[in-house]
């Protein structure tokens, strides 16, 4: 089975998700409408739309999926009404405005999947003035955690893992965000609302956000947790928080800090985000301090910790000199086949001819023509209309 597929699965498969995306498509879709779904996936959202009454739906994915969609879409007899188109939202073009822009880009801590660049992008080129973007609005939740199993996975490199030193890891490690699963007893205070976005308005820009936690009870703080919640529609919220009722079966996301610190209650952890979207990085710093008594003396400080993921890439010496403003680049000689593929793309050959080229002009790259004819169809795809 397709991994791709099995990922539809799981989305299909979340009642909680589907059931949210239903009723928000009723409260908004009105019969008439023209709608763009972004990241159509299967083209589940835009067979809601088209029962809800859309005349009309652009289902936009960039992935195979899409000659998937096409066959669900004519077995449950919405051929007529769904155009789907392949490409990256950004990338493609539409016969006319829509009324209204669904997709479920959101991730783990709602950003990370590019909605803000795909919706900022649909809300100039796509939407009609006073158009409808669904999700509305996403707020971006943190809180908390003592976690140990989840520390342990930052803290495997320092242990020399079949005893051999590690430690040259053990930056990257701190510096990651990891997926995460957490319940009410994971939680050692009251999450807070970190960053609000109206998708109507908002811009992939940086973002910034302080909040101040507080310990209500004992415990080890290992990390920030941290989630989101969508508003669909006036009537509808999205989100995969621990503490919901109805949460979907997505992750949450656990953000280190570089050593444990013991809490006790009311305890302050002053938490400080900056995040990037467009190239998916987040900083966190957090500082601990302890809770101040009656009119003792300041509170101590427990610990201050900065992190980001940006310090969590995985980056080597040769990617690295290649960024250099001096480097002069060439290209490799699987470079120089890819140019000439997109040479030869020049709307006067067919692929065979192209394929027989290619293995012509590189033979030292491609000993048979079924080699030659996989990579041309392999830049093909990607590149050609």
């Amino acid at each position: 089975m397709s991994l791709i597929l099995d990922e539809h699965r799981q989305y299909l498969a979340d009642g909680n998700r589907v059931s949210a995306f239903r009723h928000a498509i009723e409260e908004v879709v009105t019969p008439g409408d023209v709608v763009l779904d972004l990241g159509s996936g299967t083209g589940i959202l835009g067979f809601m739309a088209c029962r809800a009454g859309a005349k009309r739906v652009y289902a936009v994915d960039e992935g195979p999926i899409v000659g998937l969609a096409r066959e669900v879409a004519k077995a449950n007899g919405f051929q007529d009404r769904i155009t789907h188109i392949k490409g990256l939202s950004t990338r493609v073009a539409l016969p006319e405005t829509v009324d209204i822009v669904l997709a479920d880009q959101i991730g783990r801590f709602g950003l990370e999947s590019g909605i803000l660049e795909y919706f900022a992008d649909a809300r100039v080129r796509f939407l009609k003035p006073g158009g409808v973007m669904v999700p509305d609005e996403v707020r971006l939740i943190v809180a908390p955690v003592e976690n140990q199993t989840l520390f342990d996975q930052v803290e495997f490199w320092r242990r020399a893992p079949a005893g051999f030193d590690f430690g040259a890891a053990c930056t990257i490690a701190a510096n990651t965000g990891y997926p995460a699963r957490f319940d009410s007893a994971h939680l050692l205070g009251v999450p807070a609302r970190a960053i609000s976005l109206r998708l109507s308005t908002a811009t992939p820009d940086a973002l910034n956000a302080e909040v101040v936690l507080a310990a209500a009870r004992p415990g080890t703080l290992h990390g920030i947790g941290g989630w989101f919640e969508a508003q669909l529609s006036p009537g509808v919220t999205l989100t995969n928080s621990p503490l919901a009722a109805r949460p979907i079966f997505r992750m949450q996301v656990f953000f280190p800090i570089g050593r444990p610190v013991s809490l006790e209650e009311r305890d302050h952890i002053d938490v400080r985000l900056r995040i990037l979207p467009a190239g998916g990085i987040v900083s966190w710093t957090v500082e601990v301090r302890g809770a101040r008594n009656g009119h003792g003396p300041s509170p101590i400080r427990k610990g201050r910790f900065a992190h980001s993921t940006f310090q969590g890439m995985l980056i080597c010496k040769e990617d690295l000199e290649r960024t250099d403003l001096r480097f002069m680049p060439r290209l490799s000689p699987w470079g120089e086949a890819r140019r000439s593929v997109l040479e030869l793309c020049d709307g006067r050959r067919d692929l065979r001819e192209i394929e027989r080229e290619i293995q012509h002009r590189h033979p030292a790259l491609f000993q048979s023509f079924a080699e030659a004819a996989a990579f041309v169809t392999e830049v093909v795809t990607r590149y050609a209309v």
